[in-house]
């Protein structure tokens, strides 16, 4: 079955094909760390849009629409990341969350209503999860 000799061989390739890769990316490693520098925080919060319920909604709206409205995703990635991006930053940078920073700038009845909104948002997007979790359970019971 499975030898020293046997597995020993099999890393050895491994290894070679390692080093090889490793050689390649070598010159290239501070434009790739700079890129995720720059880019990083809004490309890693922007992909935690995709959910059951954001699934559930765009395979809807395929089923729908077809490609009519494809020409729309690409404004709307770009307003997510940019917003998420400016969101991200004033957060590392200030240490201070959202709201705090709305506070400051525009005082507490404009913070209380934003953090309303946010709250009735996150509920209708928690009915969303729900409704994508249990949405394929219909599918497949008729």
């Amino acid at each position: 079955m499975w030898n020293r000799a046997d597995i020993t061989a099999r890393w050895a390739d491994w290894d070679e094909r390692l080093n090889r890769i490793r050689s390649v990316i070598r010159p290239f490693r501070k434009r790739i760390a700079m890129f995720f520098a720059i880019v990083g925080p809004g490309l890693i919060v922007s992909n935690v849009d995709n959910d059951a319920g954001g699934i559930y909604t765009y395979a809807q709206s395929g089923a729908q629409f077809g490609n009519t409205v494809l020409w729309t995703l690409i404004p709307m990635t770009l307003v997510l990341y940019i917003s998420l991006e400016m969101c991200s930053r004033l957060g590392a940078y200030s240490g201070k969350g959202l709201s705090d920073l709305i506070r400051e700038e525009f005082g507490f009845r404009v913070t209380f209503f934003l953090m309303a909104v946010v709250l009735v948002v996150n509920l209708g997007n928690v009915m969303a999860e729900f409704t994508g979790v249990s949405g394929p359970r219909m599918f497949w019971n008729q």
